[in-house]
């Protein structure tokens, strides 16, 4: 057996042979993709790029809706680069911080939602939500609202690919909400209007709430990322908030200057300097952010690791220090 072989033996069985779910061939599962690939912007698509990568992770990431909500086209381009990396045996398999990242979510969701748990319902916002299928796989949110918020075209696209999924069909495992209550609100993140919108759908900004902003600030530019985050910090001051956010630094938005904006070296300074306090910054790699994914002893992100962040550029071989922040901050009444 060659070391290729090897290397797909040691994967999981579905990365050997992609195998698309039949939900996929429905034709009005077709129709809502095939609009997804030509009427939406590149910005509103990464969140079925996204949804690929939970899906080629979900022996990891749990996620059985992802596939759907993905579709044909990202599926088979995130498998593509997958089948590179085990062949060409990289250290660092496509998607893995995808993959880390969901997890490091998920985890610090579940704890947050132990720590504020009481009579009430608490509630949970996710913003730039995207494809995101939390209020369908935890169970910790059994006693949560949750409220998705994103550009209306994205969540009526995600309403309906997850209403074929409730279609009685052979062989299919029926689709079941964990979440006490769901709610999609329909709103740009870049305008003023969002948290009224939220709060018109029934979000009360005086019950315990958990915000989520997963892989969304970097697509925002300066002035948008620090207004969301001041108006998530102004929310803090009435009730107990844990905000769950990552951030990319410098060198990593400048991967791709056309799709990345807003980056921040030192979010652990930056969200006191706004209000937030208790914030706890992990690296990809550290011990809350590991998951056993990242078994090479030679993987980029322990060597990262290992350079003070205020370095840009390896001194050893000369590449950008990209890094990717998992920041969790609370704040509290005052």
């Amino acid at each position: 057996m060659t070391n290729e072989d090897n290397r797909l033996s040691e994967a999981p069985p579905f990365w050997s042979e992609l195998r698309l779910p039949s939900l996929l061939s429905v034709d009005k599962v077709q129709k809502l993709h095939a609009a997804i690939e030509t009427d939406w912007n590149p910005l509103q698509r990464t969140a079925c790029q996204t949804a690929a990568g939970r899906a080629l992770w979900k022996h990891v990431t749990n996620d059985m809706l992802a596939e759907l909500l993905a579709g044909e086209t990202q599926l088979t381009s995130f498998y593509q680069k997958i089948q590179k990396d085990c062949l060409k045996q990289a250290r660092e398999v496509s998607g893995v911080i995808l993959a880390v990242r969901t997890l490091w979510f998920d985890s610090k969701l579940e704890a947050a939602v132990t720590f504020l748990n009481d009579k009430e319902m608490l509630q949970v916002v996710l913003l730039g939500a995207g494809m995101d299928t939390r209020a369908y796989r935890l169970e910790c949110l059994t006693n949560s609202h949750v409220f998705e918020v994103d550009f209306p075209q994205v969540l009526q696209v995600k309403a309906s690919l997850l209403q074929e999924a409730t279609v009685p069909r052979d062989n299919q495992q029926e689709i079941e909400m964990k979440a006490k209550m769901l709610t999609r609100v329909e709103a740009d993140i870049t305008g003023q209007d969002w948290l009224e919108k939220l709060q018109n759908s029934g979000f009360v900004p005086e019950k315990n709430t958990v915000w989520i902003l997963e892989g969304l600030l970097y697509y925002l530019s300066n002035c948008d990322a620090i207004h969301v985050l001041r108006t998530i910090a102004s929310q803090s001051t009435l009730t107990t908030t844990v905000v769950l956010a990552d951030f990319m630094n410098k060198q990593s938005t400048m991967l791709s200057k056309s799709t990345f904006q807003f980056y921040c070296d030192w979010p652990d300074e930056l969200l006191p300097s706004l209000g937030f306090s208790d914030v706890k910054l992990s690296q990809i790699g550290d011990p809350d952010a590991h998951f056993g994914l990242l078994n090479d002893p030679l993987n980029m992100f322990d060597k990262l690791r290992t350079i003070p962040r205020s370095i840009e550029i390896d001194p050893e071989d000369g590449t950008p220090c990209c890094r990717l922040y998992l920041v969790q901050a609370s704040g509290f009444p005052i």
